[in-house]
């Protein structure tokens, strides 16, 4: 649909590591243009990363982070307080406790920010099916984007 998108990293080559390797294949642009911030909590409060989503002209964003509860939160509250609006996919995101995966939630939605999920997202986008769009976007509800577990893994 060729929205743009923009990457970012914390402390990549440290402790936090590298993004996943999937989206390297995936947005191969992006990935090479990646915002690599230095130990900077709240992606919004970086200036590269900022400008880069600036530069985009959008003032509409659709943002998910490794984390919700640290890499999600702060830039999507942040993003609405400066006129943008934000839909946070909760389903792309993720927290390690559910404390602070439903504080964060909360505290996202009573922002401003409009919680949403990938399918729905989706679905949004296409507004149609059976448009060169739809038709397009349709395939990603049917596409496994992980390969499939095996029994094995399963019981381990």
């Amino acid at each position: 649909m060729n929205l743009p998108v923009v990457l970012t990293s914390s402390q990549e080559d440290q402790i936090q590591g590298p993004l996943l390797p999937e989206l390297e294949s995936i947005l191969p642009d992006a990935f090479a243009n990646r915002v690599k911030r230095e130990g900077v909590v709240n992606a919004w409060a970086d200036p590269a990363f900022k400008a880069a989503v600036l530069a985009t002209g959008r003032r509409n964003l659709i943002m998910a982070g490794v984390t919700t509860d640290v890499c999600l939160v702060f830039p999507a509250i942040d993003a609405v307080d400066e006129g943008f609006r934000v839909q946070a996919v909760m389903d792309a995101s993720g927290s390690p406790f559910d404390l602070s995966e439903d504080m964060s939630r909360r505290r996202m939605q009573d922002a401003g920010v409009i919680l949403t999920a990938t399918n729905t997202i989706i679905a949004e986008m296409a507004q149609n099916w059976s448009g060169p769009q739809g038709s397009q976007l349709i395939q990603l509800l049917f596409t496994d984007v992980l390969p499939p577990i095996s029994p094995q893994e399963t019981a381990a």
